[in-house]
């Protein structure tokens, strides 16, 4: 069993090799706070072994991510006071206090802080360095990153989302789609008058933008500042922006959500108007699931089929189609009908297909809401639907995607 002074010996031996190859140290004290409250003297001893052998800075890990931040803030107050070299932070967030606690440890002299992009990190994850950066920026006023960098801290953490293939967290502070969303009716009023009354910041500060969501909360003010944001130009006179309210509010009933399909809410917008045409209109449908033999192989295979009848302007399209489950099929078949009307629509693709469970508490007969991100390859929108069937949620969601686009695009793909 190695002796406390033989852990002290290889702490400087391998901090002297390092240097000797010319490299900068970075000692760091796994599980420092836990050994810190055990044995504080052979604590500081290890660190101060590391800072005289050369290191150029020791990093206190709060490994297991429970000490809480004014511990974190005295220990490293002491730390600072007692080594001959920089001391930096590594928390993790165990206690959901990791972020708090590193700028409390800056605060009070640590001069290096590790943390992770988005918080990813083992157990319950490391500091959020994306935080981090905006409160050192924005809260204490150390220049870490330049104006002009801070402004790209949401599409960085968007883009480390989807390089690690993880949904990125809406409620994730400065970065997060819901920072800066706003739904209830007060909070949205005081949003559109004083800005400042309910963000601590400006949301462009970190290349983030205000949100106005529409829901059950929501008040007049909110349809009329979400209609602005989505530059929908239909003028609204005397109670219309209740009636919509009041629309809004009995579709959330139904299941809708259209704080993140904003194509959905354009959509019930327009239909609200007098004199509003579809550019289509879906007469009747069928789909047939079955498992049947595939010829020259051993097994069976799921076959969908979708039959639909689509009326536009004048005319009736009956059309057929095959697909790798019942949506596939069904967009395949409406696809098969509109293309004869407007060509260009081959330009819609799918992106995202997301189902949620309403209610689980009815089981398989929960209510259950879908929503579709589609694309042009020049824009990207968002729809949604709703029904206790799946498939005539999907073909609500699908339905008003190209509803959507057909509106805004007048059926021409982008060149």
């Amino acid at each position: 069993e190695t002796t406390t002074e033989e852990k002290l010996a290889m702490i400087a031996d391998s901090v002297r090799y390092l240097k000797s190859k010319g490299l900068r140290v970075f000692f760091d004290a796994e599980h420092f706070f836990d050994g810190f409250a055990s044995d504080r003297e052979y604590a500081l001893q290890c660190l101060k072994t590391a800072a005289g052998a050369g290191a150029d800075c020791v990093v206190l890990c709060d490994t297991n991510g429970g000490t809480i931040t004014s511990t974190v803030a005295e220990v490293v107050r002491a730390v600072v006071g007692e080594v001959g070299c920089a001391v930096g932070i590594h928390t993790h967030n165990g206690g959901d206090v990791a972020v708090a606690s590193s700028l409390a440890a800056i605060e009070v002299g640590a001069t290096q802080v590790q943390a992770a992009a988005n918080g990813y990190g083992d157990m319950c994850g490391n500091a959020n360095m994306f935080s981090i950066i905006a409160n050192l920026k924005l809260k204490l006023g150390l220049d870490v990153v330049t104006d002009e960098q801070l402004a790209y801290l949401t599409e960085a953490s968007r883009y480390v989302s989807e390089v690690a293939n993880l949904p990125p967290n809406p409620r994730q502070p400065y970065v997060g789609s819901a920072a800066f969303a706003h739904k209830a009716g007060l909070h949205a009023a005081g949003v559109i008058k004083e800005d400042w009354s309910y963000q601590h910041v400006a949301p462009a500060t970190v290349g983030n933008d205000t949100r106005i969501l529409v829901s059950e909360l929501a008040g007049r003010r909110n349809i009329l500042a979400k209609m602005r944001e989505q530059g929908i130009d239909i003028p609204l006179e005397g109670d219309e922006a209740r009636r919509l309210l009041d629309q809004v509010k009995l579709m959330e009933s139904r299941g809708y959500q259209y704080e993140g399909a904003e194509a959905s809410f354009e959509l019930l917008v327009r239909r609200s108007r007098p004199g509003y045409e579809a550019p289509f209109e879906l007469e009747d449908f069928m789909v047939v699931e079955r498992r049947h033999h595939k010829p020259g192989e051993a097994g069976r295979e799921m076959l969908s089929e979708a039959m639909v009848k689509i009326a536009v302007d004048d005319e009736i399209y009956h059309t057929a189609a095959e697909g790798l489950g019942p949506v596939h099929a069904l967009d395949a078949a409406v696809r098969k009908a509109l293309v004869q009307h407007f060509p260009s629509i081959s330009a819609i693709k799918l992106v995202d297909y997301k189902v949620r469970i309403i209610d689980s508490a009815a089981g398989t007969g929960a209510n259950v809401r879908v929503l579709i991100e589609c694309t042009d390859g020049e824009h990207t929108w968002t729809t949604v639907g709703s029904s206790t069937d799946i498939i005539e949620a999907s073909w609500l969601a699908l339905s008003d995607s190209l509803e959507y686009w057909l509106l805004k695009r007048g059926g021409q793909a982008p060149s």
